[in-house]
């Protein structure tokens, strides 16, 4: 991912700030209980609601999930350090190995090349996936990022299909269009200085991705567009619903 966001805004006003991003909503909270009613019934199903799948108590870990993915990520980064041939044969992505090893499609979105890889990958998550998850919750939060990963590698293999893949940069192409669709009011900061609404964003990763598709940049710019698909889908499905949050 070599995109630089600095903040997200809403309606012209910085209100995704580095404060709020690490608190609430963002990668920390405070552990605790919950009791949960679920809720729904025959008069009113609704399958995108989580709490209809929730038991009567909930443990909240001090981490959300954009803090878990980042954790994880930092740990994957960990182990490849300290025992890189153990990295790329069981938590990268090999698709000559893929049908010994099925887990990869999901281990390798959390294993990332090198620390600038690793970098900007997490400041990514920070800004989008922490606002994606405060949202449309948790847990359809986690499942657009890793379907999207998914759909993303797919993609990726069809068109390279030899060599290792590594990273979350598909995943959070898909938690990109998905914001895009139901947040169209956010505005980015691109190289610390470019304000383009996040839309514009979109079309403009897009295009650049399109435009360095086959050259030997060590990139898996089909990853990131076949996440982005996903990412805008799952949007379109959610717009209604999660819209102006």
């Amino acid at each position: 991912m070599g995109v630089v966001v600095l903040s997200v805004s809403f309606e012209g006003k910085v209100t995704k700030t580095v404060r709020s991003a690490l608190s609430g909503h963002g990668l920390f909270r405070l552990a605790s209980w919950q009791e949960q009613e679920p809720e729904g019934g025959w008069n009113d199903p609704d399958p995108w609601d989580d709490s209809r799948y929730s038991g009567s108590k909930r443990f909240n870990l001090p981490l959300t999930y954009s803090g878990m993915i980042l954790a994880v990520c930092v740990a994957f980064y960990l182990v490849k350090m300290i025992a890189p041939g153990f990295a790329f044969d069981y938590l990268a992505l090999n698709p000559a190995t893929l049908a010994f090893r099925p887990w990869t499609l999901i281990t390798h979105m959390f294993l990332h090349a090198n620390t600038n890889h690793l970098f900007f990958n997490m400041l990514f998550l920070f800004f989008f996936g922490t606002e994606l998850e405060r949202r449309v919750g948790e847990n359809r939060f986690l499942q657009i990022f890793i379907v999207s990963g998914i759909i993303g590698a797919i993609g990726q293999m069809l068109i390279t299909p030899a060599g290792y893949m590594m990273g979350a940069s598909g995943a959070l192409y898909g938690v990109l269009g998905c914001l895009a669709v139901i947040a169209p009011e956010i505005r980015v900061l691109i190289f610390f200085v470019l304000p383009l609404s996040i839309r514009a964003s979109v079309f403009l990763f897009a295009f650049l991705d399109f435009a360095m598709m086959g050259t030997a940049d060590s990139i898996a710019h089909m990853a990131h567009i076949t996440g982005l698909v996903a990412g805008l889908a799952y949007g379109m499905m959610l717009k209604d619903r999660y819209r102006y949050r």
